[in-house]
């Protein structure tokens, strides 16, 4: 896996916020050109494609450009014009657009912060997951290259609301997870939730850790978060789902058994 270094206005070479590849971009600057005074921004629709589709003065190929224009505007995606333009109008400061050499993708800044894309990070909450804490998990997807602090501190929240999920009866993340292990939470578990529970409350307090600029540590934590509703949820939902299966009346017979087996442990 090559190193992740996050994408900078002083650097030319950065983990591209599109494909992730480490690679060397290539810097614009960008100029404003006014519209007349009545003219508000256009935008093709179908009406559009289909006069330039239709267009007896146009030859085949500009109108197949004009085409693959429309859609890439009507898809909201960011590129440059196919034709080098003179530079006319007002410079705009503090707003640059870099282009990986890898993908081809641009990429959005103002000042020094990255406006587009939000995230590089592709990963899918748990299916399991219940929805309030899907919504954190993709709150912090979306803020993570802007802010691994604020994404690593948004995962806290949600192992906090998971704890509560899974029964937790105490008011801290710290006491219920204390409270999981007792009842018997692996420790492989227990690891991964004091993880993203430390290194989340060391993101908005002052501690040991800095994530300001740890792309590396702030993104593992979305791995964690699943890894703990698999082992928690999934795993036990999808074993549920198999034994349910079993008629009624054979699981009866199992819960009596299990039954004499725990009064027999007691009196031993």
């Amino acid at each position: 896996m090559s190193k992740h270094v996050p994408p900078s206005i002083d650097s030319v070479s950065f983990s591209c916020p599109h494909c992730g590849a480490l690679a060397s971009q290539t810097w614009y600057r960008l100029d404003a050109e006014e519209l007349n005074k009545d003219d508000v921004p256009f935008f093709p629709d179908i009406q559009f494609v289909s006069q330039v589709q239709t267009d007896k003065e146009l030859d085949e190929e500009r109108r197949e450009s004009i085409v693959r224009w429309s859609r890439r505007v009507a898809d909201g995606e960011i590129f440059l014009a196919n034709e080098r333009q003179s530079r006319y109008g007002r410079a705009l400061n503090n707003l640059w657009v870099s282009q990986c050499y890898a993908c081809n993708a641009l990429a959005i800044w103002q000042h020094k912060s990255l406006l587009f894309p939000a995230s590089n990070v592709r990963v899918q909450p748990n299916a399991d997951l219940p929805d309030d804490i899907k919504r954190d998990f993709r709150e912090a997807e979306s803020i993570l290259m802007l802010s691994p602090r604020g994404a690593a501190a948004l995962l806290r929240l949600a192992i906090q609301k998971l704890c509560t999920h899974l029964g937790g009866p105490e008011s801290t993340i710290d006491k219920n997870i204390a409270w999981l292990v007792g009842k018997g939470l692996d420790e492989h578990i227990q690891q991964a939730l004091d993880a993203v529970r430390v290194i989340g409350n060391e993101a908005v307090h002052p501690g040991e850790l800095d994530l300001s600029d740890d792309m590396e540590t702030a993104t593992s934590l979305f791995g964690l978060v699943n890894i703990i509703a698999e082992e928690m949820i999934s795993r036990k939902k999808r074993v549920q789902a198999v034994y349910d299966k079993i008629p009624a009346g054979k699981r009866d017979g199992i819960d009596a058994r299990n039954a004499k087996a725990i009064a027999q442990a007691k009196a031993s």
